[in-house]
């Protein structure tokens, strides 16, 4: 794997309240090889060359202790906003686990995006973190079919063995759970779909579901995402022309219906989907913990 030089690993965020209570972010790789044909990061903004082979940062650790060891608050690090952190290399560089390792250290909290049951290799450090800051560990999954999560995210784990991992992670006391984003129309938008996923998230232990009901479309991603319909969704991408042109966020057609039909299904079940109640939930559990350790 190629590896580039970097100044910083942390970053400060200003968002976090409205974005699982995280107070800092970090992506330990650039690029993403899972292939999925909607995802923003290949957008030209935010300047990836090869997205689709990731590369590693020069002395990332070093970096990242040195950081850490500075920060005063002790607050929840998100790692996978740009791309995922359980790419192949992984395996092999072992820059999460490292990483993880370090946050345990400092007494750090974490925030995890990923598609990859890879995670799991982890539960060892994600459980030590659990006991000293709060762990929230997402998983994307656009799709109840296993068949159709390979064609739309190709290069990663079917939507089966992420549900399973998440059964694991809730098994041990990690607060775990869905991003249903996006929500593709005319592809993954239908209802029964939706109904589907949210009774497997109840039956794996899933604890929350979050969504927006919508995909984003930008430039050159737009021409990829526009490429793989032609090639494994035919005349589909003349429906997104018709009734998106060139919207940025491209919403469900029948979003209030269907996001309707999402909320009451995640009541019956008990499971979470309000941002704000899901930041409550996952740091209140801590505090109660840290509260018993206390006395």
């Amino acid at each position: 794997m190629k590896f580039i030089k970097t100044k910083t690993i942390l970053t400060k965020v200003k968002y976090g309240d409205e974005w699982y209570g995280i107070d800092y972010n970090m992506n330990l790789y650039r690029g993403c090889p899972h292939g999925c044909i909607y995802c923003d990061s290949r957008s030209s903004c935010y300047h990836i060359d090869n997205f689709d082979t990731p590369v590693g940062k020069e002395n990332a650790l070093v970096i990242l202790e040195n950081e850490l060891s500075k920060k005063k608050v002790k607050g929840v690090v998100g790692i996978g906003s740009m791309s995922d952190t359980y790419n192949p290399y992984e395996l092999k560089y072992e820059q999460t686990r490292k990483a993880l390792k370090l946050l345990s250290k400092y007494n750090f909290g974490v925030s995890i995006d990923t598609k990859s049951d890879l995670i799991l290799r982890d539960l060892d450090i994600l459980k030590e973190i659990n006991t000293k800051n709060n762990v929230i560990i997402k998983f994307t999954i656009t799709t109840p079919s296993d068949y159709l999560s390979k064609i739309i995210e190709p290069g990663v784990c079917v939507s089966s063995k992420r549900l399973q991992a998440i059964k694991t992670l809730t098994y041990n006391g990690i607060f775990t759970g869905i991003m249903m984003n996006p929500v593709l129309p005319f592809i993954t938008d239908k209802e029964e779909d939706i109904k589907k996923l949210v009774k497997l998230a109840h039956e794996y232990g899933a604890k929350f579901i979050y969504t927006n009901m919508s995909v984003t479309l930008r430039e050159n991603q737009r021409d990829y995402y526009y490429e793989q319909l032609d090639k494994f969704f035919p005349y589909m991408k003349e429906k997104y022309k018709k009734y998106y042109g060139e919207r940025y966020n491209c919403m469900v057609l029948n979003y209030k219906k269907l996001y309707k039909i999402f909320t009451l299904e995640c009541n019956k079940y008990g499971i979470l989907y309000n941002m704000n109640d899901i930041i409550k939930s996952y740091k209140k559990e801590i505090k109660k913990s840290e509260q018993i350790a206390l006395f």
